[in-house]
């Protein structure tokens, strides 16, 4: 006790100091004995275990490993399996969605809309132009709690409908400015409508190049009837299973985050103003996406995409 007193350890301590001078004398006290981790660290065998069973095999009743599902096949420590995921990469929990273009003429419309991007035509507007279909006006059946500290703001599960619009939008990939306007359907009407809108609102002097997808509105006849009489416009379509191509959809998810997800709207013409507002800020100061991937580039991963697809049907088979 006088001991613990004088230098402020506990008894568990002095005891052990007691115990090591009893053993090896004075000698014992003067230096610091090694202590060991507590646990053995996993051997190979295990890790290699771990990561075998993570990328090749599927737990039981469950479509993906979770840290406690793998710990228990493996008879190891949850957070022992969290540090080798970590080590390797792995998330098992998250997945991410792809589709693989089959357009026979992928390379060729590949080439075509990214070289309009990196290397766009003298004299002439490269406008990206898809439609966002079927924008929900949302009203909350409750009102939501504001943001306070520890808590977030809330907002209703529910909601009331009360109809729907469509946005056309063109955006400017050389400034980033979005021509945009709302209608109630997206039949190839709304779109000779919107391109008239273009048409009005774009230099005469300059070519107009559109970047649309493969919707069958873009290709009606009567809006290849309107193209014949109005030269200066020239259609560029996107692969396939390709919207990813079209910047405008980068746009599309910008406005949704920004404007729509989490709004209230009690109809659909307090809806269209919110877009409309939404356009005309970003046209007071817009910024342009900026495009760095080459057509070889995508062609290439592509063809990886395609070699590994053929890996695992044969795999399969």
């Amino acid at each position: 006790m006088a001991i613990m007193r004088q230098v402020g350890k506990s008894k568990p301590t002095v005891w052990r100091w007691q115990q090591r001078f009893l053993e090896e004398g004075v000698d014992g006290l003067l230096r610091d004995r090694n202590r060991g981790t507590g646990k053995r660290p996993l051997s190979p065998e295990v890790r290699a275990l771990v990561l075998a069973k993570t990328v090749g095999e599927k737990p039981p009743n469950a479509s993906h490993w979770s840290l406690r599902t793998m710990a228990k096949a493996v008879g190891i420590g949850h957070t022992s399996v969290q540090r080798i995921w970590a080590e390797h990469g792995l998330k098992p929990h998250l997945v991410s969605t792809f589709k693989l273009s089959n357009d026979p003429r992928l390379a060729e419309k590949v080439a075509d809309v990214v070289g309009l991007y990196l290397n766009p035509p003298d004299k002439a507007l490269v406008l990206s132009v898809d439609e966002k279909s079927q924008i929900q006006a949302l009203d909350r059946t409750q009102p939501g709690l504001p943001m306070k500290k520890g808590r977030a703001g809330t907002m209703t599960h529910d909601y009331k409908r009360h109809g729907t619009t469509t946005l056309f939008a063109a955006l400017n990939v050389l400034d980033g400015t979005v021509i945009g306007q709302c209608m109630k359907r997206h039949r190839h009407q709304e779109f000779l409508r919107f391109l008239r809108k273009l048409d009005r609102e774009t230099t005469k002097q300059l070519d107009i190049h559109l970047i649309v997808d493969n919707y069958a509105t873009h290709k009606h006849a009567k809006i290849k009837e309107w193209l014949e009489k109005h030269p200066r416009f020239h259609f560029h379509f996107t692969p396939t299973s390709a919207s990813w191509l079209n910047q405008v959809e980068r746009f599309f998810a910008e406005i949704t985050r920004d404007a729509i997800r989490r709004g209230v709207f009690k109809s659909v013409p307090e809806l269209e103003a919110a877009i409309d507002d939404y356009l005309a800020k970003h046209n007071q100061t817009p910024k342009p996406f900026v495009w760095t991937a080459t057509a070889q580039s995508i062609l290439g991963k592509v063809d990886r995409a395609r070699q590994a697809l053929i890996q695992v049907k044969s795999g399969n088979s």
